[in-house]
Protein backbone atom coordinates (compact mmCIF):
# COMPACT_ATOMS: atom_id res chain seq x y z
CA UNK A 1 0.00 0.00 0.00
CA UNK A 2 1.40 3.58 -1.01
CA UNK A 3 2.19 5.78 1.79
CA UNK A 4 1.84 9.08 -0.76
CA UNK A 5 0.75 11.86 1.03
CA UNK A 6 -2.21 13.82 -0.51
CA UNK A 7 -2.89 17.28 -0.35
CA UNK A 8 -6.19 19.21 1.08
CA UNK A 9 -7.46 22.77 0.40
CA UNK A 10 -6.05 22.98 3.97
CA UNK A 11 -2.67 24.33 4.26
CA UNK A 12 -0.72 21.54 6.54
CA UNK A 13 -3.45 18.99 6.09
CA UNK A 14 -2.79 15.76 3.60
CA UNK A 15 -4.13 12.51 3.59
CA UNK A 16 -2.77 9.00 3.14
CA UNK A 17 -4.51 5.97 1.61
CA UNK A 18 -4.58 3.21 3.84
CA UNK A 19 -6.96 -0.53 4.75
CA UNK A 20 -9.75 0.09 7.14
CA UNK A 21 -9.02 -1.69 10.26
CA UNK A 22 -10.03 -5.10 10.08
CA UNK A 23 -11.58 -4.62 6.37
CA UNK A 24 -9.86 -4.54 2.44
CA UNK A 25 -12.02 -1.56 1.68
CA UNK A 26 -9.41 1.85 1.93
CA UNK A 27 -9.92 5.15 3.60
CA UNK A 28 -8.48 8.22 4.21
CA UNK A 29 -6.43 8.76 7.47
CA UNK A 30 -5.66 12.51 8.04
CA UNK A 31 -2.63 14.38 9.18
CA UNK A 32 -1.90 17.75 9.98
CA UNK A 33 1.75 19.80 10.17
CA UNK A 34 2.41 23.05 12.02
CA UNK A 35 4.45 24.80 14.69
CA UNK A 36 3.91 25.57 17.84
CA UNK A 37 5.35 28.48 19.42
CA UNK A 38 6.34 30.76 16.22
CA UNK A 39 8.20 30.10 13.26
CA UNK A 40 11.47 29.01 14.80
CA UNK A 41 10.00 26.50 16.54
CA UNK A 42 10.13 22.75 15.87
CA UNK A 43 7.80 21.27 13.13
CA UNK A 44 5.45 19.06 14.49
CA UNK A 45 3.51 16.15 12.25
CA UNK A 46 0.63 14.30 14.10
CA UNK A 47 -2.08 11.79 12.85
CA UNK A 48 -5.58 13.15 14.19
CA UNK A 49 -8.22 10.88 12.88
CA UNK A 50 -9.45 7.71 10.14
CA UNK A 51 -11.93 8.34 7.36
CA UNK A 52 -14.20 5.66 9.37
CA UNK A 53 -13.82 7.87 12.68
CA UNK A 54 -15.15 11.19 10.90
CA UNK A 55 -12.54 12.83 10.26
CA UNK A 56 -12.78 14.89 7.71
CA UNK A 57 -10.58 17.54 6.11
CA UNK A 58 -12.18 20.22 8.09
CA UNK A 59 -11.97 19.11 11.26
CA UNK A 60 -8.49 18.11 10.77
CA UNK A 61 -7.88 21.66 9.75
CA UNK A 62 -9.63 23.23 12.74
CA UNK A 63 -7.91 20.70 15.23
CA UNK A 64 -4.21 22.07 13.72
CA UNK A 65 -5.59 25.53 14.30
CA UNK A 66 -6.32 25.04 17.90
CA UNK A 67 -2.67 23.09 18.30
CA UNK A 68 -0.92 25.54 16.45
CA UNK A 69 -2.35 28.28 19.25
CA UNK A 70 -1.30 26.05 22.37
CA UNK A 71 -5.35 25.63 22.83
CA UNK A 72 -5.36 22.31 22.22
CA UNK A 73 -2.57 19.67 23.08
CA UNK A 74 -1.06 17.35 20.55
CA UNK A 75 -0.31 14.01 20.89
CA UNK A 76 2.60 14.16 22.59
CA UNK A 77 1.57 16.06 25.42
CA UNK A 78 -1.42 13.95 25.74
CA UNK A 79 0.66 11.24 25.81
CA UNK A 80 3.03 12.61 28.68
CA UNK A 81 -0.45 14.09 30.48
CA UNK A 82 -2.09 10.59 30.40
CA UNK A 83 0.97 8.90 32.09
CA UNK A 84 1.40 11.56 34.22
CA UNK A 85 -2.07 11.13 36.00
CA UNK A 86 -1.86 7.42 35.77
CA UNK A 87 1.48 7.65 38.03
CA UNK A 88 -0.70 10.16 40.17
CA UNK A 89 -3.58 8.15 40.71
CA UNK A 90 -1.02 5.23 41.60
CA UNK A 91 0.18 6.88 44.05
CA UNK A 92 -3.17 8.56 44.87
CA UNK A 93 -3.53 7.83 48.85
CA UNK A 94 -6.80 6.22 48.39
CA UNK A 95 -8.57 4.55 51.53
CA UNK A 96 -7.74 0.89 49.36
CA UNK A 97 -4.22 1.86 49.23
CA UNK A 98 -3.85 3.00 52.63
CA UNK A 99 -5.60 -0.56 53.97
CA UNK A 100 -3.31 -2.52 52.02
CA UNK A 101 0.21 -0.71 53.50
CA UNK A 102 -1.62 -0.41 57.13
CA UNK A 103 -2.56 -4.24 57.04
CA UNK A 104 1.14 -4.99 55.80
CA UNK A 105 2.92 -2.69 58.40
CA UNK A 106 0.74 -3.95 61.76
CA UNK A 107 0.82 -7.64 59.95
CA UNK A 108 1.36 -9.30 63.34
CA UNK A 109 -1.60 -7.60 65.32
CA UNK A 110 -4.06 -9.92 67.35
CA UNK A 111 -7.15 -8.52 65.77
CA UNK A 112 -5.91 -8.64 61.84
CA UNK A 113 -8.24 -11.62 60.60
CA UNK A 114 -11.27 -9.05 62.22
CA UNK A 115 -9.83 -6.43 60.75
CA UNK A 116 -9.88 -8.12 57.36
CA UNK A 117 -13.27 -8.81 57.65
CA UNK A 118 -14.51 -5.34 58.45
CA UNK A 119 -12.67 -3.91 55.81
CA UNK A 120 -13.85 -6.36 52.76
CA UNK A 121 -17.39 -6.30 53.69
CA UNK A 122 -18.03 -3.25 55.04
CA UNK A 123 -15.32 -0.29 54.52
CA UNK A 124 -13.70 -1.25 50.72
CA UNK A 125 -16.96 -0.77 48.47
CA UNK A 126 -18.26 2.66 49.89
CA UNK A 127 -14.43 3.98 50.72
CA UNK A 128 -11.57 1.94 48.90
CA UNK A 129 -11.23 4.49 45.95
CA UNK A 130 -11.80 7.77 48.04
CA UNK A 131 -8.80 9.69 49.29
CA UNK A 132 -9.04 10.72 53.12
CA UNK A 133 -9.40 14.33 51.96
CA UNK A 134 -12.56 13.53 50.17
CA UNK A 135 -14.55 12.15 52.90
CA UNK A 136 -17.09 13.89 55.16
CA UNK A 137 -18.95 13.57 57.87
CA UNK A 138 -22.04 12.82 56.44
CA UNK A 139 -20.30 9.71 54.66
CA UNK A 140 -19.17 8.74 58.07
CA UNK A 141 -22.88 9.44 59.63
CA UNK A 142 -24.59 7.40 56.60
CA UNK A 143 -22.49 4.35 57.15
CA UNK A 144 -23.04 4.59 60.63
CA UNK A 145 -26.94 4.37 60.37
CA UNK A 146 -27.10 2.18 57.87
CA UNK A 147 -24.93 -0.74 59.70
CA UNK A 148 -26.81 -0.13 63.21
CA UNK A 149 -29.67 -1.61 61.19
CA UNK A 150 -28.11 -5.06 61.01
CA UNK A 151 -25.60 -5.04 63.46
CA UNK A 152 -24.77 -4.74 66.69
CA UNK A 153 -23.43 -0.96 68.00
CA UNK A 154 -20.08 -2.84 69.49
CA UNK A 155 -19.40 -3.92 65.64
CA UNK A 156 -20.38 -0.40 63.81
CA UNK A 157 -17.83 1.11 66.08
CA UNK A 158 -15.12 -1.52 65.62
CA UNK A 159 -15.84 -0.75 61.57
CA UNK A 160 -15.73 2.78 62.17
CA UNK A 161 -13.01 2.69 64.19
CA UNK A 162 -10.70 0.52 61.53
CA UNK A 163 -11.38 3.25 58.93
CA UNK A 164 -10.55 6.36 60.93
CA UNK A 165 -7.09 4.12 62.11
CA UNK A 166 -6.43 3.93 58.66
CA UNK A 167 -6.20 7.56 58.17
CA UNK A 168 -4.36 8.40 60.92
CA UNK A 169 -1.98 5.35 59.46
CA UNK A 170 -1.74 7.73 56.50
CA UNK A 171 -1.01 10.77 58.20
CA UNK A 172 1.26 9.69 60.36
CA UNK A 173 3.19 7.91 57.38
CA UNK A 174 2.96 11.04 55.69
CA UNK A 175 1.08 9.42 53.00
CA UNK A 176 -2.17 11.98 53.28
CA UNK A 177 -2.72 15.44 54.87
CA UNK A 178 -4.65 15.26 57.77
CA UNK A 179 -8.53 16.07 57.29
CA UNK A 180 -10.32 19.07 57.97
CA UNK A 181 -11.51 18.79 61.64
CA UNK A 182 -14.67 20.96 60.26
CA UNK A 183 -14.99 18.42 57.32
CA UNK A 184 -14.42 15.12 58.99
CA UNK A 185 -15.34 13.99 62.35
CA UNK A 186 -16.22 10.35 63.46
CA UNK A 187 -19.18 9.81 65.99
CA UNK A 188 -19.43 6.32 67.26
CA UNK A 189 -22.59 4.48 68.47
CA UNK A 190 -23.29 4.76 72.19
CA UNK A 191 -22.44 1.13 73.67
CA UNK A 192 -23.66 -0.53 77.06
CA UNK A 193 -20.12 -1.76 78.62
CA UNK A 194 -21.28 -2.23 81.60
CA UNK A 195 -21.57 -6.63 81.51
CA UNK A 196 -20.05 -8.21 84.01
CA UNK A 197 -20.07 -12.04 84.17
CA UNK A 198 -20.42 -13.42 87.36
CA UNK A 199 -20.65 -17.30 88.65
CA UNK A 200 -22.68 -18.44 91.72
CA UNK A 201 -21.05 -20.85 93.84
CA UNK A 202 -22.89 -24.04 92.22
CA UNK A 203 -21.69 -22.67 88.59
CA UNK A 204 -18.24 -22.22 90.13
CA UNK A 205 -17.84 -25.84 91.54
CA UNK A 206 -19.72 -27.14 88.03
CA UNK A 207 -16.96 -25.32 86.02
CA UNK A 208 -13.93 -26.68 87.94
CA UNK A 209 -15.76 -30.19 87.68
CA UNK A 210 -15.48 -29.54 83.77
CA UNK A 211 -11.99 -28.54 83.49
CA UNK A 212 -11.02 -31.20 85.46
CA UNK A 213 -12.54 -33.39 83.08
CA UNK A 214 -10.28 -31.84 80.14
CA UNK A 215 -8.04 -34.82 79.14
CA UNK A 216 -5.29 -31.68 78.57
CA UNK A 217 -4.37 -30.09 81.67
CA UNK A 218 -1.98 -28.13 80.30
CA UNK A 219 -4.37 -26.41 78.36
CA UNK A 220 -6.66 -26.43 81.21
CA UNK A 221 -3.60 -24.70 83.49
CA UNK A 222 -4.10 -21.46 81.15
CA UNK A 223 -7.59 -20.93 82.10
CA UNK A 224 -7.52 -22.01 85.69
CA UNK A 225 -4.61 -18.77 85.82
CA UNK A 226 -7.15 -16.75 84.21
CA UNK A 227 -9.78 -17.45 86.92
CA UNK A 228 -7.05 -17.34 89.63
CA UNK A 229 -5.22 -14.29 88.50
CA UNK A 230 -7.85 -12.06 86.11
CA UNK A 231 -5.04 -11.28 83.95
CA UNK A 232 -6.20 -10.54 80.45
CA UNK A 233 -6.32 -13.41 78.04
CA UNK A 234 -3.53 -11.55 75.53
CA UNK A 235 -0.95 -11.11 78.69
CA UNK A 236 -2.03 -15.16 79.73
CA UNK A 237 -0.68 -16.17 76.39
CA UNK A 238 2.60 -14.17 76.01
CA UNK A 239 3.51 -15.16 79.55
CA UNK A 240 7.07 -16.74 79.62
CA UNK A 241 8.51 -18.50 82.15
CA UNK A 242 11.01 -15.89 82.86
CA UNK A 243 8.17 -13.21 83.56
CA UNK A 244 7.38 -14.86 86.29
CA UNK A 245 9.72 -15.01 89.77
CA UNK A 246 8.88 -17.31 92.05
CA UNK A 247 11.37 -16.22 94.69
CA UNK A 248 9.82 -12.74 95.02
CA UNK A 249 6.04 -13.97 94.43
CA UNK A 250 5.35 -11.53 91.24
CA UNK A 251 4.25 -12.17 87.69
CA UNK A 252 5.30 -9.36 84.87
CA UNK A 253 2.79 -8.45 82.33
CA UNK A 254 4.75 -7.26 79.26
CA UNK A 255 3.57 -4.01 78.40
CA UNK A 256 3.86 -4.74 74.08
CA UNK A 257 0.82 -7.07 74.74
CA UNK A 258 -0.77 -5.16 77.43
CA UNK A 259 -3.59 -3.28 76.55
CA UNK A 260 -1.92 0.19 78.12
CA UNK A 261 0.95 -1.01 76.58
CA UNK A 262 2.50 -0.49 79.79
CA UNK A 263 4.66 -3.06 81.53
CA UNK A 264 3.07 -4.17 84.84
CA UNK A 265 3.54 -6.63 88.04
CA UNK A 266 1.04 -8.44 89.84
CA UNK A 267 1.35 -10.67 93.07
CA UNK A 268 1.88 -14.45 92.18
CA UNK A 269 -0.84 -15.60 94.67
CA UNK A 270 -0.83 -19.31 96.20
CA UNK A 271 -3.33 -20.58 93.59
CA UNK A 272 -1.64 -18.87 90.97
CA UNK A 273 1.59 -20.70 92.32
CA UNK A 274 0.46 -23.92 92.75
CA UNK A 275 -1.18 -23.56 88.64
CA UNK A 276 1.85 -22.70 87.28
CA UNK A 277 3.94 -25.83 89.09
CA UNK A 278 1.37 -28.50 87.60
CA UNK A 279 1.72 -27.11 84.11
CA UNK A 280 4.25 -28.69 82.22
CA UNK A 281 7.47 -26.89 80.80
CA UNK A 282 8.19 -27.50 77.22
CA UNK A 283 10.58 -26.62 74.76
CA UNK A 284 9.58 -23.37 74.84
CA UNK A 285 10.32 -19.53 76.51
CA UNK A 286 6.37 -19.66 76.33
CA UNK A 287 4.55 -20.87 79.72
CA UNK A 288 1.32 -22.15 77.30
CA UNK A 289 3.36 -22.41 73.86
CA UNK A 290 1.60 -23.34 70.29
CA UNK A 291 2.55 -24.95 67.61
CA UNK A 292 6.31 -25.45 67.37
CA UNK A 293 6.75 -23.77 70.66
CA UNK A 294 5.90 -20.42 69.32
CA UNK A 295 3.33 -17.91 71.45
CA UNK A 296 -0.27 -19.38 71.10
CA UNK A 297 -3.16 -17.39 69.19
CA UNK A 298 -5.95 -18.23 70.84
CA UNK A 299 -7.56 -21.18 73.55
CA UNK A 300 -11.44 -20.74 72.02
CA UNK A 301 -11.66 -24.19 71.54
CA UNK A 302 -11.21 -25.42 75.21
CA UNK A 303 -12.48 -22.74 76.67
CA UNK A 304 -16.08 -22.91 75.00
CA UNK A 305 -16.05 -26.67 75.31
CA UNK A 306 -15.57 -26.10 79.02
CA UNK A 307 -18.42 -23.37 79.63
CA UNK A 308 -20.75 -25.95 77.65
CA UNK A 309 -19.48 -28.60 80.03
CA UNK A 310 -20.73 -26.77 82.91
CA UNK A 311 -23.46 -25.39 81.69
CA UNK A 312 -23.31 -21.95 81.68
CA UNK A 313 -24.88 -20.06 79.70
CA UNK A 314 -24.12 -19.28 76.32
CA UNK A 315 -23.32 -15.51 76.31
CA UNK A 316 -21.02 -16.16 79.26
CA UNK A 317 -17.76 -15.18 77.50
CA UNK A 318 -15.21 -18.24 78.06
CA UNK A 319 -12.00 -16.02 78.95
CA UNK A 320 -12.80 -12.54 79.50
CA UNK A 321 -15.93 -14.04 81.71
CA UNK A 322 -13.46 -15.25 84.09
CA UNK A 323 -11.79 -11.54 84.46
CA UNK A 324 -14.52 -10.50 85.24
CA UNK A 325 -15.63 -13.39 88.01
CA UNK A 326 -12.04 -13.00 89.57
CA UNK A 327 -13.11 -9.27 89.97
CA UNK A 328 -16.47 -10.18 91.14
CA UNK A 329 -15.53 -12.51 93.95
CA UNK A 330 -12.34 -10.51 95.44
CA UNK A 331 -14.95 -7.64 95.80
CA UNK A 332 -17.77 -9.70 97.32
CA UNK A 333 -15.02 -10.39 100.30
CA UNK A 334 -14.87 -7.15 101.43
CA UNK A 335 -11.76 -7.72 101.98
CA UNK A 336 -10.34 -6.35 99.01
CA UNK A 337 -10.84 -2.33 98.36
CA UNK A 338 -11.90 -1.07 94.81
CA UNK A 339 -8.10 0.68 94.48
CA UNK A 340 -6.76 -2.29 95.70
CA UNK A 341 -9.02 -4.03 93.03
CA UNK A 342 -7.46 -1.93 90.12
CA UNK A 343 -4.21 -2.54 90.88
CA UNK A 344 -5.36 -6.53 90.77
CA UNK A 345 -7.20 -5.86 86.86
CA UNK A 346 -4.11 -3.73 86.07
CA UNK A 347 -7.19 -1.04 85.00
CA UNK A 348 -5.73 1.95 83.86
CA UNK A 349 -8.05 4.01 85.83
CA UNK A 350 -10.44 3.48 88.83
CA UNK A 351 -13.43 4.25 86.65
CA UNK A 352 -13.16 1.20 85.02
CA UNK A 353 -13.23 -0.68 88.28
CA UNK A 354 -16.18 1.11 89.27
CA UNK A 355 -18.43 -1.70 88.02
CA UNK A 356 -17.60 -3.78 90.86
CA UNK A 357 -18.59 -1.16 93.35
CA UNK A 358 -22.28 -2.47 94.16
CA UNK A 359 -20.26 -5.73 95.72
CA UNK A 360 -17.89 -4.05 97.78
CA UNK A 361 -21.08 -2.38 99.32
CA UNK A 362 -22.90 -5.40 99.81
CA UNK A 363 -19.73 -6.92 101.54
CA UNK A 364 -19.86 -3.62 103.92
CA UNK A 365 -23.83 -4.19 104.52
CA UNK A 366 -22.97 -8.46 105.67
CA UNK A 367 -20.33 -6.96 107.97
CA UNK A 368 -22.71 -3.87 109.21
CA UNK A 369 -25.11 -6.72 110.00
CA UNK A 370 -22.66 -8.96 111.54
CA UNK A 371 -21.46 -6.31 113.62
CA UNK A 372 -24.93 -5.54 114.80
CA UNK A 373 -25.53 -9.69 115.45
CA UNK A 374 -22.87 -8.82 117.79
CA UNK A 375 -23.73 -5.61 119.63
CA UNK A 376 -27.69 -7.39 120.20
CA UNK A 377 -25.52 -10.25 121.89
CA UNK A 378 -23.63 -8.48 123.95
CA UNK A 379 -25.67 -5.97 125.27
CA UNK A 380 -29.37 -8.18 124.56
CA UNK A 381 -30.92 -4.64 123.16
CA UNK A 382 -31.99 -5.30 119.36
CA UNK A 383 -29.85 -3.44 116.98
CA UNK A 384 -31.09 -1.59 114.24
CA UNK A 385 -28.64 -1.95 111.07
CA UNK A 386 -28.85 1.09 108.64
CA UNK A 387 -29.06 -0.36 104.77
CA UNK A 388 -25.66 1.13 103.38
CA UNK A 389 -26.70 3.70 100.76
CA UNK A 390 -24.38 4.61 97.81
CA UNK A 391 -23.58 8.26 97.56
CA UNK A 392 -25.54 9.79 94.19
CA UNK A 393 -21.96 10.93 92.11
CA UNK A 394 -23.07 14.63 91.17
Amino acid sequence: MSMKREKTQYPGVYYIIQKKLGSAALERVYYIFYRQGGRDSKQIEERVGRESEGMTAAKANAIRADRARGKELNNKSKREAAEAAKREEEGRPTIERLWRLYDETNAARKMRKTDIGFYTNHLAKPFGEKAPDELVTLDIDRIRIKKLKTLAPATVKHILSLLRRIINFGVRKGLCPQPDASRLHFTFPKLDNQKTENLTHEQMSAYLAALDAEPDQNAVGFIRLVLATGIRKGAAMALRWDDVDFERGFITLRGAFAKNKKTDRIPLSKAARAILEKVERLDSPFIFPGRNGGQRADFKRISQRVRDRAGLPKDFRPLHGLRHVFASWMASTGAVDLYTLQKLLTHGSAQMTQRYAHLADEALQRAAAVAGEVFQRVTGEKAEVIPFRKKRQA
